[in-house]
């Protein structure tokens, strides 16, 4: 008669603790509880915070200050509060000359730059991503090859085409030859990849055009790469001094850097215009960031790994 074996009892085996039971124990061993581990780090990302707003808040107090002495001294907290007043927010106002017409050119060709390059950018990435055709490989090197070349390089060469063009002193010139931009292209690429090519197959099932899909389907996907490329862009064309200089003649037309850099001149300087001029040059793009920023992280992550 044969007999049963005994069974062997189970051998219980401590599960693995979990990340957050490791950071608490980290933290006790560090002797911080996690609530004082996470004022640290916050009280470090104030401190960051403050460090990087020192130079905004120093030119707000400059634009209280009659400019030679902010010239003479330079940015500095220690200022006498009797001396501060609004004389420079009245002169912007109301002696300014052509200021607000810089800022509105300034304005109008950062607005049409950026949904230029965004529009033509993102078909290009788009074609590079989700086709197949010949030179594709190719195109995409030279679009890598582009980005290895300082615009230094290229601006004595493009100058020389506009001038025979006709095209000098427009604001056509300065945007279209930017319009194709080689790092938004790839940021864009980057992006596209990371999406289901499922998705357009279906939409083509469905019956919907190739500009459909793109406009329809892929674009409300890639809200966060617009936005982190919205502000890229931005901010890489309103501070735009060199290109513009070269191409403009007309001073009815020239753009804020330019412009605030005509304020010095060695017949005279108009520091108080150009240190509340520079300040308030600043908002548009302050208000670009806050208006986008919830996608930026989200949007410079996923092109960035996707792909």
């Amino acid at each position: 008669m044969a007999t049963q074996q005994p069974t062997a009892a189970p051998v219980l085996r401590p599960s693995p603790p979990d990340r957050d039971d490791r950071s608490r124990r980290t933290s006790r061993s560090e002797g911080l509880s996690p609530g004082a581990a996470a004022w640290v780090q916050a009280g470090f990302l104030v401190l960051i915070a403050a460090i990087s707003l020192v130079p905004l808040v120093a030119i707000f107090v400059g634009t209280f200050q009659d400019g030679n002495e902010v010239i003479r001294r330079g940015m500095t907290f220690d200022v006498d509060l009797g001396g501060l007043s609004l004389d420079n927010y009245v002169l912007l106002f109301t002696d300014s000359g052509p200021y607000f017409r810089w800022f509105a050119n300034t304005f109008l060709l950062t607005v049409v730059q950026v949904v230029g390059t965004l529009l033509v950018s993102s078909f290009v990435a788009y074609g590079f991503a989700m086709y197949d055709f010949k030179g594709k490989t190719l195109g995409f090197i030279m679009v890598l090859l582009v980005m290895t070349v300082p615009f230094e390089m290229l601006m004595l060469p493009l100058y020389v085409q506009v001038n025979d063009m006709g095209l000098a002193d427009t604001y056509t010139v300065i945007v279209l030859p930017f319009l194709a931009s080689a790092v938004t292209i790839f940021f864009f690429r980057q992006y596209f990849l990371g999406i289901p090519k499922e998705l357009l197959e279906a939409g083509r099932v469905d019956g919907v055009t190739e500009f459909g899909i793109f406009f329809r389907i892929v674009l409300p996907i890639t809200k966060p790469a617009m936005a982190a490329m919205a502000i890229l862009n931005g901010m890489i064309t309103w501070n735009n001094f060199l290109w513009p200089l070269l191409v403009l003649r007309s001073p009815e037309k020239f753009t804020l850097p330019i412009g605030l850099n005509t304020l010095l001149t060695p017949y005279g300087n108009n520091y108080e215009l150009l240190i509340i001029g520079a300040f308030f040059s600043l908002i548009p793009i302050l208000i670009l960031f806050l208006a986008f920023q919830r996608f930026f992280i989200q949007g410079m992550t996923a092109g960035a790994v996707k792909g």
